[in-house]
């Protein structure tokens, strides 16, 4: 009886570690993937980086004849939030009167068929209604709605406070927009934000023939690749090592049971 005991006790240790070692696999392939999309955003007009934070999740839910207690606390890998990295990309001059880059937190407000949406990607277009659009269609507001050009107006300019005129005279003024707390807002796709209570932006200028490129590292985020695939791998092992010690112990029981 009593070495069924220590190889009962054994064998649920061992499946404890198991099931931490899992969730750690499960937060590495889930930061994984947020380094993937950086990368895959390296070259996205005003893309904004990304970071998983983790925090340890405390469970005491292991209970066994053998501990000196009931209950003993296993730490588990939490990947508690992901936050955006809001820091400023470089800029690069275009020369194309339609191209604007954000000094500043600030985002452009856009329309879409979800509602409005705000972006920091500054690659404007005027589509075939003489509407301002950004890259995916959607019309740029301005502090009162779209704004519209006709047939033949030239000279756009676009001033450091969004104000917008072309040779027919003032079109309009961009609408700028801040968050109190930016990381409260969220990533939608086509490098679009979501996000609520914004503000009337104080703190941000436009550069008209310009644009914000992506604030990702590529180096680091290549380093920061190799590092996480070589602690899945060692994550991995550490799982396969236990199931066989594991193997092992259920062996050993069955021995004891004939």
């Amino acid at each position: 009886v009593e070495r069924f005991g220590d190889v009962t006790g054994t064998s649920t240790a061992m499946e404890n570690a198991q099931l931490i070692g899992l969730s750690r696999q499960i937060a590495l392939q889930r930061q994984m993937d947020v380094v993937a999309n950086n990368i895959a955003n390296i070259n996205t007009t005003g893309f904004k980086s990304e970071q998983l934070l983790f925090e340890e999740y405390l469970m005491p839910v292991a209970r066994d004849r053998d501990f000196p207690t009931l209950d003993q606390p296993l730490s588990y890998t939490d990947d508690w939030t992901t936050i955006h990295d809001m820091s400023g990309g470089s800029l690069v001059q275009t020369g194309n009167p339609l191209d604007v880059a954000l000094q500043g937190d600030g985002f452009l407000a856009v329309e879409t068929p979800a509602g409005e949406r705000y972006t920091r990607s500054g690659s404007l277009a005027i589509d075939p209604t003489g509407t301002l659009v950004d890259l995916n269609g959607n019309p740029v507001l301005g502090t009162g709605g779209p704004i519209q050009f006709a047939a033949g107006e030239t000279d756009i300019t676009i001033g450091e406070d969004g104000s917008v005129s072309s040779s027919a005279g003032q079109k309009g003024r961009l609408r700028l927009v801040e968050f109190a707390d930016p990381q409260s807002t969220t990533r939608e796709g086509s490098n679009l934000w979501a996000g609520t209570n914004p503000l009337d932006a104080t703190q941000t200028l436009v550069l008209q023939g310009s644009l914000e490129k992506s604030n990702v590292n590529g180096v680091g985020e290549m380093t920061e690749m190799i590092r996480v695939q070589r602690a899945y791998e060692s994550v991995a092992s550490l799982i396969s090592k236990q199931d066989d010690q594991r193997r092992t112990a259920i062996q050993k029981l069955g021995n004891l049971n004939g």
